[in-house]
Order: C-alpha cells, then sequence, then structure tokens
C-alpha cells in the first residue's frame, strides 16, 4: 500500500489525523485538477480549484467532501456523522482531524465507518511520520509506514 493509492480512489472515508495539511493539500489538489466538484465544511489550507463551502449533511450530489474535526464532535453529532458516512458509501469523504490518532483508532467508533486512516506525525524538526492503515469492518487489514527526513 502507497500514500498514491488514496489519490486514485473512486469513493471511500479516510480519516487523516495529525494536521496533515502538506499531504491533504496534495490529494485535494489532485481531485480538483481532475474536475471533481469537492465540499468542504471548511478549508483548513489553500486548495487551487474550485472548493464549495457548505453542511456536507444538507447539500447533496458533491464528489468529494471535507469534514473537519470529526472526533471532536459531540456524542449527537457524532452519531449524525456516521449515518451520513453509511448512506454517502459510493462517495470520497476526507474527515480531516486536528490531533493525532493512530494506533489507538480502535477506541474509536468511527473506526467502523472509514476505509483508510492516515496518521501524520512531526517526529523531529527535520523527520516526519506518516503511517497509512487500511481498514475493513473496523479492523486493520493492512498497513504501511513512511518515513521522510530532510
Amino acid at each position: 500500500m502507497k500514500l498514491t493509492d488514496l489519490l486514485y480512489l473512486k469513493s471511500g472515508r479516510i480519516l487523516m489525523t495529525g494536521n496533515p495539511r502538506r499531504i491533504a493539500r496534495i490529494i485535494l489538489n489532485e481531485w480538483a485538477r481532475q474536475g471533481w466538484k469537492i465540499l468542504a465544511e471548511g478549508v483548513p489550507f489553500q486548495i487551487e480549484g474550485e472548493v464549495f463551502i457548505g453542511d456536507p449533511f444538507k447539500n447533496p450530489g458533491f464528489d468529494v467532501y471535507l469534514i473537519l474535526n470529526p472526533l471532536s464532535r459531540t456524542g449527537q453529532e457524532k452519531e449524525r456523522l456516521h449515518q451520513w458516512l453509511t448512506l454517502n458509501q459510493d462517495k470520497l469523504v476526507v474527515l480531516y482531524e486536528h490531533r493525532y490518532v493512530g494506533d489507538s483508532i480502535t477506541r474509536y467508533a468511527i473506526k467502523n465507518f472509514i476505509d483508510y486512516l492516515l496518521a501524520y506525525r512531526r517526529e523531529t524538526v527535520d523527520t516526519e511520520r506518516v503511517n497509512l492503515y487500511r481498514l475493513e469492518n473496523g479492523k486493520v487489514v493492512e498497513s504501511a509506514r513512511l518515513i521522510r527526513r530532510r
């Protein structure tokens, strides 16, 4: 499994944790270049191309959805998100979380609703680590670790 595999997805739910701005920007820019319609709750980084801002729960018909901080929501908001994720399995959904969640994803109910977990962590000044997990039915079935040193 490679990070570039995410670029070629046609549908799926990706949880990106640890505030991976650079990686998320690359992926969303590529999808925008391909002409996909993107709806974002908010934009924590600049995206080239056309991006609409709005509530994903009230705006169907987009190819890609960017949802911010799914793990930081209240219980009722999480339940609403989980139902929405179940209904929109044919769409590309990026769940962008500012805080880091890696191996501890098993403690969160959202593990049953995501297909990929990208956990970004800056280790030291010159080292970044990305753990990429593919999940099926809430269980990790494949993983890869990428390390970038400057």
